[in-house]
């Protein structure tokens, strides 16, 4: 009878799909506990201290992952409309915003690519040509990231839809196969090339990645304008940037080599691939002129009054008209549309945190507390600007990283009268270099070690010590170069 019991039992919890019921616990708790135990500071109003502990509450559980972050995050965004925290209008207020709705734009182009198969094109053309050494190989997969990347702005879309099965079937054709010893042979060098290198590239531009637009969103809330913002961010990004993507593959070859240091076949099998692929279809070129279409009016977009979100909303139509994608292909983006409803929730509630107070308030404490110990601004903004990118260990989201820290570190940094679009960009910046810390610090990290080449070990020590060699070579090329451009 017991045993039936247990069976009935673990069968009823095998079928539970609902929230983890220890991180929903854990989660509420630190909202609870914060909101009637923490004693409310005279001057902050109860509405703000609550939308506080809610904020606090949503941040775990992107941490703790109870339920998936969009549906985690919806029912957070209930719980400020049920507790009258913030009004329905207010709640929602972000789903307006146009950079959440250049995300999910931008979201539908990269099902363009693949679709399409351009993307696996242009890594294919890279490989054939530098491919006949394992570092040529490395240099030709992190250069086709590196073009391709202002369109598709979905790292994880990116590793796992492009470059990991071009990678896995370089290394397999080397015999060098994951969970194996013949995965230093190619794979776990080529595996951890990509995604060191693509760091540099999810920085570089503005539509690399999402969590670069949700930065210049929230730094726009407190004040901080980006002037013509593609071109501005790709500007002050462009030298430290490139360098580091170029010195990455070299670096770790010499950190973490491979065992086979010559791919002569690599081309070879490009080649044929590309062969097998065909010749470029109009669909590729339809692509291919409405990237170049929508990033040229990115760049003119200040100088002729288009807004960016415009600009990727006409190139989706023409995509939509000529058939290279159908409504299908948009109502199944997935990802699009997850990322919309978190995103719009984080913006939100972040905003309304500046609104009511909390954010200045954290700020102007932090900022006297650098006051007291006689810091000048250049010694807070190195202070912060680490404490932001090492703090991301207890993260496995570049974007629940964004969203919980970005506007309070930001606002430390303006207290502490860091110059107000340097300390804006360069968080952001960090944002992408922290992505490599650890298997879980981001959507392609975990998608790399997923891919079965590299032992966890290794993921930790190259992940830190690419971390401190990246801030390196920001930092000695980034400071004389943002002077140039007057940000400081």
């Amino acid at each position: 009878m017991s045993n039936l019991s247990t069976t009935g039992s673990t069968t009823a919890a095998a079928r539970w799909g609902g929230a983890k019921p220890v991180p929903v616990a854990i989660a509420v708790a630190i909202g609870v506990i914060f909101r009637f135990a923490v004693p409310k500071p005279a001057h902050v109003s109860k509405d703000a201290w609550q939308l506080l502990a809610i904020f606090l509450t949503t941040v775990a559980g992107l941490v703790l992952s109870p339920l998936p972050v969009g549906a985690w995050a919806f029912v957070c965004l209930t719980v400020t409309v049920l507790t009258k925290t913030l009004t329905f209008a207010a709640a929602f207020k972000a789903f307006t915003n146009e950079v959440i709705w250049l995300i999910v734009v931008s979201f539908f182009f990269s099902r363009g690519f693949v679709k399409t198969g351009l993307g696996d094109r242009i890594a294919l053309y890279f490989v054939k040509v530098l491919g006949k050494s394992t570092l040529g190989l490395a240099y030709g997969l992190a250069l086709g990231e590196m073009v391709i990347t202002p369109a598709v702005p979905s790292t994880t879309a990116r590793a796992g839809g492009i470059f990991l099965p071009i990678i896995k079937s370089l290394a397999i054709s080397a015999d060098s196969l994951p969970k194996d010893v013949s995965a230093k042979k190619l794979g776990a060098f080529l595996v951890q090339s990509q995604l060191q290198s693509a760091n540099n590239s999810s920085a570089l531009f503005l539509t690399a990645a999402a969590q670069n637009l949700l930065c210049i969103k929230l730094a726009e809330s407190l004040g901080v304008k980006v002037g013509n913002q593609w071109v501005s961010w790709l500007k002050a990004a462009s030298l430290p940037a490139f360098i580091s993507l170029l010195a990455t593959p070299f670096i770790l070859f010499k950190l973490f080599p491979p065992e086979i240091k010559d791919t002569p076949d690599a081309p070879a099998m490009a080649t044929q691939k590309l062969e097998q692929m065909g010749p470029v279809t109009k669909n590729e070129w339809v692509m291919i002129g409405t990237m170049l279409i929508t990033v040229a009016l990115w760049i003119s977009g200040q100088a002729i009054g288009m807004a960016s979100v415009v600009a990727a909303m006409l190139g989706l139509s023409i995509l939509l008209l000529l058939g290279v994608l159908d409504w299908d292909d948009c109502l199944s983006e997935k990802s699009a549309w997850d990322t919309f409803t978190w995103f719009g929730v984080l913006v939100g509630m972040a905003t309304q945190l500046t609104t009511l107070g909390i954010v200045p308030w954290i700020s102007d404490g932090v900022a006297k507390s650098l006051k007291s110990l006689s810091l000048g601004w250049p010694a807070a903004f190195v202070i912060l600007q680490a404490a932001y990118f090492f703090i991301h260990y207890l993260f496995a989201s570049q974007t629940a990283h964004v969203g919980a820290l970005y506007s309070a570190f930001l606002g430390m940094q303006l207290a502490a009268k860091v110059p107000s679009l340097l300390a804006a960009l360069a968080l952001a910046y960090n944002t992408n270099l922290f992505g490599a810390l650890t298997h879980y610090s981001s959507g392609q990290a975990a998608v790399y070690y997923g891919g079965g080449y590299v032992k966890l070990p290794d993921v930790f020590r190259l992940g830190i010590v690419m971390a401190l060699i990246n801030i390196l070579i920001w930092a000695v090329v980034a400071t004389p170069w943002w002077k140039i451009l007057g940000l400081y």
